[in-house]
């Protein structure tokens, strides 16, 4: 009964903090899905007049009842795949965003000698931002976190996210470009981001060449600056694979991708990866490490 009660406090607390982005997808996903779950209804009720209008169309009764039958069952089935889509969604947008942001915070080993961590795209109104200010805050260390996103707007609604957590103290944002990142060389200890990177080229479509290169010059850009010896752990959509080959290509060690986890209806995983202390020839080594899942 406690442990019940303390669950819904939490979410309670993650709604009131970080409320829904992108709101108007999940509207229209739901409005979808209760226009198609109407339609089926409706071909329910009304099967024979139906049936009797697909006899215009179709030569035989038996004909046009199944052509009536099999467009009600794809109708019925349309609204379920919507509905699950919108659960999908909502489940992604929060919960499971502050589940993954535990899990990128665990692959970090050691917190207590962070100084400086960088939360790329502090997207989702800081949750990842705020599990790592947490963390430092946990281990009663001096490091700040800097969140850098590329809108303004986002970035004070992300500072009134950590104010309310805490840990306004530990946090703080940037306007910037992640393709030209506005930090020295050998910056950070640690560098994160959640479901940031597949958005970063997006003006030149998802599947195209330049999209791809924009992806690849982020990746290489939170490497440079990485400190040597320094962490980086990254949950992203889709394009995981392209960012282990970078990563590979750059000679960053100990490169671990996790399981596959369905997040906004697409796979996502994380990949974490360590900067060499020196120059490393030969290439990278890529395990699985199902601890991450």
């Amino acid at each position: 009964m406690g442990k019940s009660s303390n669950n819904s406090k939490e979410w309670t607390q993650m709604n009131t903090i970080y409320g829904m982005e992108q709101w108007q997808t999940l509207i229209f996903l739901l409005c979808q899905a209760i226009l198609f779950s109407v339609l089926s209804v409706l071909y329910f009720v009304y099967f024979d007049p139906i049936s009797s209008f697909f006899e215009k169309i179709f030569t035989g009764a038996a004909v046009a009842r199944f052509a009536a039958g099999f467009t009600g069952s794809v109708t019925a089935l349309s609204a379920l795949c919507l509905f699950f889509a919108a659960a999908n969604f909502f489940y992604s947008a929060v919960p499971l965003h502050y589940d993954m942001a535990q899990r990128i915070v665990s692959a970090v080993n050691d917190w207590s000698s962070v100084k400086l961590a960088l939360d790329l795209g502090c997207c989702g109104r800081g949750i990842l931002l705020n599990a790592v200010a947490t963390q430092l805050k946990k281990e009663g260390s001096s490091g700040r976190v800097v969140g850098l996103d590329r809108s303004k707007r986002t970035t004070l609604s992300t500072l009134r996210s950590a104010k309310m957590e805490g840990v306004g103290e530990y946090v703080t944002c940037r306007e910037g470009d992640a393709r030209r990142l506005p930090f020295a060389d050998n910056y950070f200890d640690v560098v994160v981001s959640g479901v940031f990177v597949h958005t970063v080229g997006r003006e030149y479509g998802q599947k195209t060449a330049e999209a791809a290169a924009e992806r690849m010059r982020a990746v290489a850009e939170m490497v440079r600056v990485m400190k040597p010896g320094g962490v980086g752990v990254v949950w992203d959509l889709v394009h995981v694979p392209e960012y282990v080959l970078r990563l590979q290509e750059l000679k960053m060690e100990d490169v671990r991708v996790s399981e596959r986890v369905t997040a906004f209806m697409v796979s996502s995983h994380i990949v974490s990866f360590r900067k060499p202390s020196q120059h490393v020839h030969g290439p990278a080594e890529v395990r699985l490490d199902w601890r991450l899942c």
